[in-house]
């Protein structure tokens, strides 16, 4: 098979979807890899790294979207590139296809065959590609936040930290899955105060033995949201629902009653943002300010950190590509249970049903 591997061409994207020595892998395995020049920079890996592992270092995109027979991407296909997508293609990226209908609508015209990191699933409900970059994102929420909690940002002046005779920030973290774990372990080995919010009880007990002291959680309701609103100084929102728009936990009217100058992280984004107040933003232009609250909504968090955030990926994402390189993805799926929970759009039919109840389609079961 040709896998190829392009150019990321979103806002502040540096992270890289294979790297050097998974393009010797694949080689290894008689594949063939295309690699556009300069896809890896960002992430530190020159076009010479990958010709020395036997890619081929193409120049033009046009060329490696018309010859691959798979691509893989760290995020999805831009406008730019939606004339790539054909017939047979077969690509693998996060697409965040739920609050996306025009990317959902013009991959099922070109009969485009998409899986989603995403959605990829494993028996024990385990999201094996999605949770080191929702690792990442949650440890950089509170790095984020702390730093626009600083005056000169906009923030409140509050250090999260706290200093000798002077109180810790009160960070608030609504969800308990993995970003909201990480947030946390971050939040509270900086010695804030932690609250976190979730409606899992088994859930909240394991978040309770394995947390610090310093870490508190509570039963999420609108009550409870809107006590721990009024003292925060630092809100993440960390909802996750396979494949599916994120729900608008944090309206308006709670929003505003945080504190003035209190910063809002909202990781959620890619899947449409768990707080009303939410619009995405960019690494370049990362923060906006409503009603008094600070918000950070990047959409692609991890691009911040792209050495750790390919390298932990790239981990993650190779068996898989190998899987489907291997086999071809008919075989693939019908071996691979997991990857089959990936599919999301499949000869030109929507098969993810989180994305076809979010926006109101039909949903066509992979093997109808």
């Amino acid at each position: 098979m040709i896998v190829g591997c392009p150019k990321e061409l979103k806002n502040g994207e540096t992270r890289v979807a294979i790297t050097p020595v998974g393009a010797s892998e694949l080689v290894r395995a008689g594949h063939s890899v295309l690699v556009e020049t300069g896809a890896g920079e960002g992430s530190g890996f020159s076009d010479e790294d990958y010709r020395c592992r036997g890619a081929d270092v193409v120049q033009w995109a046009t060329g490696l979207w018309a010859r691959a027979d798979l691509v893989v991407k760290v995020k999805e296909p831009e406008p730019s590139e939606y004339d790539h997508l054909r017939e047979g293609l077969i690509l693998f990226a996060f697409l965040h296809l739920a609050p996306n209908r025009t990317l959902t609508e013009i991959l099922l015209r070109a009969g485009v065959t998409a899986l989603a990191y995403e959605t990829v699933r494993l028996p024990s409900g385990e999201l094996p590609l999605l949770s080191p970059m929702s690792e990442i994102a949650g440890r950089m929420s509170v790095i984020s936040g702390a730093y626009y909690l600083g005056y000169q940002q906009g923030g409140s002046g509050c250090l999260v930290s706290g200093a000798p005779g002077a109180l810790p920030a009160s960070v608030v973290i609504v969800g308990g899955g993995t970003v909201g774990l990480n947030a946390a372990k971050m939040a509270a080995g900086l010695g804030s105060r932690v609250t976190i919010l979730d409606i899992d009880g088994a859930r909240m007990r394991h978040l309770s033995d394995v947390l610090p002291a310093n870490c508190v959680t509570l039963f999420s309701d609108p009550a409870a949201l809107e006590r721990s609103l009024a003292t925060a100084d630092l809100l993440i929102g960390a909802l996750l629902v396979r494949g599916a728009v994120a729900p608008k936990v944090v309206t308006k009217d709670l929003m505003r009653t945080m504190p003035f100058r209190s910063v809002a992280v909202d990781v959620a984004v890619d899947q449409g943002g768990c707080f009303e107040t939410t619009r995405p933003t960019t690494h370049q232009s990362p923060v906006y300010t409503e009603d008094g609250v600070v918000h950070y909504a990047v959409l692609n968090m991890p691009a911040a950190y792209p050495r750790t955030a390919t390298a932990a990926l790239t981990n993650a994402t190779l068996p898989y590509i190998l899987e489907i390189a291997d086999k071809g993805i008919i075989k693939a799926v019908q071996d691979h249970v997991s990857l089959r929970e990936g599919v999301n759009t499949w000869q030109g039919r929507l098969t993810c049903s989180a994305v076809a109840e979010s926006q109101q389609v039909e949903c066509h079961p992979l093997w109808d």
